[in-house]
């Protein structure tokens, strides 16, 4: 075995942390009778070899070494090395990927070289199928779907292996490779999809009917069953009933996971991520996990699918199936539109249950739905009403409840204000309370003329502020001013602007804080950045009326260079509205900015400056198909127009038609996405209601 590896000159090679002469000693560990060195020596291979699935020339030279390894009887943990080959070889690249002057053309070439190699080795994979190793087989299916340059063959292999596996996971493996040739090989999609369905018979075991049916769900969803859901979840119940042994050969090496390649993604992805794919040593059909977020998947825009198959799950006897299911539906409701008030209702009645990821899972996804989360008020606000005693405050269920706007909030709010480490985020959930909040204003006042003008002042204050502004606490303009004269120079102006926020939401009632504010507008030294600026001015004239001191400042930053600073001065300006007319012909100008946010940002100022529609209208409708992420101010603006947003009608309408929520990115997602989503269709519905 690694004959000809010392030849190799790794010392020349590199990978995520530099030279590679550590390799050899990787493949080595990976041979290891230790299963704490083979264990140290593969996540060697993730964190360094193929660090989050990159491929460097190391990587490559490491292909045949691996490929042996994969192939010998006599080393342990096989099935992992095939997943780490599988992943490394199993990235599919497009054409346009291998463009020479592309900067990345050196990582495409090398992913290319990866997949060529592996292939030409996965003949390899064949003689996995029956290995007595369960480990390696649960792994062999995905590689030979992924990797061999014959995929009729590994079709037809996967197949007649079906019918001699005995364990329960390795043949939920072999039907899930079957789905990926069918969506990897349009030639092949209809004989797989065939067999597929013929899988979903009444004689079949209820696990293997559920990964067929996830399976077409994937690469044939016409042929669903209209009930899908329904399906799925008596199936789900059979699989729990019969448990993860039936038809499972126990013992060192059964397999553990659906899919190897899913496992080899989670250790690409990093720490924790393994964790994450599900709940090991569960009762029931452990397996079943994956199954459920493939299938989920896979019926993408069918919602009102999806909420029948987790109303289903959240009704589990399993509390670990029911934590997945409150995980799914955070990607659920993130992504799409839809009526979540059943599955709202039951996750609030996950809140008691004893089993911290469950509650944990629970409570996080409460606290990210805000307004949607009302389903479930009374289930939070028991959970905050029952605090007391040695019982710490559930500060995220306390601020799900508060962002309900819900005056049951406010006890717990007083309570958790008052600790001497402040919750940050108990604070920011104030101005969800409104005018009910009222009670929590002298805790405020006295929490922020407490807080020390240091550095750790923007931590302290902002939320604090943030608060007070929210409440139009007036009462509180001493304690604003304290914070306001005392932000440092340097490093302080989030705590400035969000002292002029909390000036501004006073209104008149901030006139003594006048002087301050027109130092800010000019003659300040250091001088404060145009965010700052703006801010005074908003400041000023909500607290003094006086147009005369803030429009000459924002006609300047609207004349300045850069574009943050003419945005900066449109939104000013628009506060002003009428007043600030004479702004009109700046702004005018600014429509055919090539800063996309600045032309949006003054055609709303323009109209509230002059209250016309007919210039600001078709800049906005641009805008609203370009830049998706501007969609709510404009939709407010167009809610403010009433009957003159007549031509954007058509927008509104079609955006309240989608499902898919505006802001959806995808990898990644804002803890306020889903409350700004659903401020863009209440506004889009205000908006058409005004127009009559």
């Amino acid at each position: 075995m690694f004959t000809g590896m010392d030849e190799v000159d790794w010392a020349s090679m590199g990978h995520a942390y530099g030279p590679a002469d550590d390799v050899p000693g990787l493949l080595r560990g990976l041979a290891s009778t230790d299963p704490a060195e083979r264990e140290t020596a593969l996540d060697g291979m993730y964190t360094a070899v193929h660090h989050q699935g990159d491929v460097y020339d190391s990587t490559l030279a490491c292909i045949p070494f691996l490929l042996e390894l994969a192939a010998s009887p006599e080393v342990q943990d096989r099935g992992a090395i095939v997943e780490l080959l599988t992943s490394i070889g199993g990235i599919d690249l497009d054409d346009d990927e291998l463009d020479p002057e592309d900067e990345e053309f050196e990582d495409a070439a090398n992913y290319a070289m990866a997949a060529a190699a592996v292939a030409s080795g996965a003949d390899v994979f064949v003689g996995l199928l029956d290995d007595p190793d369960a480990g390696v087989r649960l792994a062999a299916p995905c590689a030979l779907a992924m990797l061999h340059g014959d995929p009729a063959r590994v079709l037809a292999l996967l197949r007649e292996r079906l019918e001699g596996e005995q364990d329960t996971e390795v043949r939920l493996a072999l039907v899930e490779a079957v789905g990926r040739i069918a969506l990897r090989h349009e030639a092949l999609r209809a004989e797989s999809v065939t067999w597929l369905t013929t899988l979903l018979a009444a004689d079949r075991p209820p696990g293997l009917r559920l990964s067929a049916l996830t399976q077409l769900a994937r690469c044939a969803p016409g042929l669903l069953p209209d009930d899908v859901a329904s399906t799925a979840t008596a199936l789900l119940r059979a699989a729990d009933g019969a448990g993860a042994g039936a038809g499972s050969a126990a013992g060192p090496g059964t397999a553990t996971t659906t899919s190897g390649a899913r496992a080899a993604e989670a250790r690409a992805a990093g720490p924790g991520a393994e964790a994450a794919q599900g709940h090991g040593g569960r009762p029931g059909a452990p397996w079943a996990d994956d199954l459920l977020r493939t299938l989920h998947t896979a019926l993408g825009d069918r919602v009102d699918d999806r909420i029948a198959l987790l109303t289903g799950q959240l009704s589990s006897a399993d509390p670990a199936q029911r934590t997945d299911a409150v995980w799914m539906c955070h990607g659920l409701i993130r992504a799409w539109r839809g009526p979540y008030d059943e599955v709202v209702r039951l996750v609030g009645a996950q809140l008691d249950d004893p089993d911290p990821l469950l509650h944990g899972a629970a409570v996080s996804l409460l606290e990210s739905l805000f307004g949607l989360a009302l389903p479930a008020a009374d289930a939070l606000a028991e959970r905050v009403g029952a605090v007391g005693g040695d019982r710490p405050t559930d500060h995220r269920a306390l601020i799900a409840l508060a962002r309900l706007g819900d005056p049951r909030a406010v006890p717990a709010l007083a309570i958790a204000l008052e600790q001497p480490d402040l919750p940050r985020d108990v604070a920011f959930a104030v101005p969800y309370l409104g005018d009910r909040a009222a009670p929590l204003v002298p805790v405020l006042r006295r929490r922020l003329a407490e807080v020390a003008l240091d550095e750790r002042l923007h931590d302290r204050a902002v939320p604090l502020l943030t608060g007070l502004a929210g409440v139009r606490a007036a009462e509180a303009l001493p304690e604003v001013l304290r914070v306001l004269r005392g932000a440092p120079a340097r490093g302080g102006e989030w705590v400035t602007e969000a002292s002029l926020r909390a000036l501004t939401s006073f209104g008149a009632a901030a006139m003594p804080a006048a002087p301050e504010l027109r130092a800010l507008l000019g003659g300040a030294s250091p001088e404060p950045s145009s965010s700052v600026v703006a801010a005074a001015a908003r400041a000023l004239w909500a607290a003094t009326g006086d147009a005369a001191a803030v429009l000459p400042v924002l006609r300047g930053l609207l004349a300045a260079d850069g574009p943050d600073e003419r945005r900066a001065a449109a939104a000013a300006l628009g506060s002003v509205g009428r007043a600030a007319a004479d702004a009109a012909p700046a702004l005018r100008e600014l429509l055919a900015s090539p800063e996309r946010w600045l032309r949006m940002d003054a055609a709303v100022a323009l109209w509230r400056v002059t209250g016309a529609a007919g210039e600001s209208l078709p800049v906005l409708r641009t805008a609203w198909e370009e830049n998706r992420y501007g969609r709510v101010e404009i939709a407010e603006c167009l809610a403010e127009m009433g009957p003159s947003a007549e031509p954007a009608v058509p927008l509104l309408r079609a955006e309240l038609s989608r499902p898919r929520r505006h802001n959806v990115l995808d990898g990644g997602s804002g803890s306020h996405d889903i409350e700004q989503d659903e401020r863009l269709l209440a506004l889009c519905r205000t908006a058409l209601r005004g127009r009559t």
